[in-house]
């Protein structure tokens, strides 16, 4: 099997460990349950991802991060260029990615992310930088948890949502494969725009919007 990323290295845990906390499927807000357990390091590990993406026994850890100005989220199709290309063309309102051991060889220099949740938590900060630029300070609470078995992309991957309520629309890309960017009306995505989203941005909308 050819390795098309090229040696990365991605954070997962088990979907065993998943079931014995109690599977999903779709949305969740009962985060405590889980972030414990799977960011635990006795839980996860890095794992090759070209091998992680068809794996199904293996969830990849990916932070989902919302900005949302009043009535309005930032969102922006994936181009070309992104890292999944079975999402290529899709509308997204999620900004992160894979967490590397990279993230780990920062957080040695980070001693203020003393624990799981905190080195976790810098890692998504980082996913952030490379991806797109924010006036001012953020705070990336999380709020919910994705888990999409409906389709081989959610099959491997599991999904950490954070929304920032930002002041004003103070996002602008980063990333070349972040294409046709903007602040768009929630209420536009919930409704005659829903079927540009990516299943978990549609999912994501729903929890704004209290469906």
């Amino acid at each position: 099997m050819q390795d098309r990323y090229k040696g990365e290295r991605v954070l997962v845990f088990s979907r065993e460990t998943l079931d014995d906390l109690g599977s999903f499927q779709g949305i969740s807000t009962d985060t405590s349950r889980f972030m414990d357990v799977i960011l635990d390091k006795s839980n996860n590990r890095f794992h090759e991802r070209y091998l992680a993406e068809d794996d199904p026994s293996l969830k990849q850890i990916i932070p989902y991060v919302m900005f949302r100005c009043g009535d309005e989220i930032f969102s922006y199709v994936r181009g070309m260029q992104a890292g999944e290309k079975r999402l290529v063309g899709n509308r997204s309102v999620g900004i992160g990615g894979h967490i590397n051991p990279q993230d780990e060889q920062l957080l040695a220099l980070a001693p203020a992310a003393s624990s799981d949740i905190g080195h976790y938590l810098e890692a998504v900060r980082r996913e952030i930088a490379e991806e797109v630029i924010v006036d001012g300070e953020i705070d990336p609470e999380i709020v919910a948890l994705i888990n999409d078995d409906s389709n081989p992309v959610g099959q491997v991957h599991f999904g950490i949502v954070h929304l920032c309520n930002l002041d004003a629309k103070s996002v602008r890309k980063r990333e070349q494969q972040i294409t046709e960017s903007g602040f768009v009306p929630i209420e536009d995505l919930a409704g005659p725009r829903r079927e540009e989203l990516e299943t978990w941005s549609a999912l994501a909308i729903d929890y704004l919007i209290g469906r």
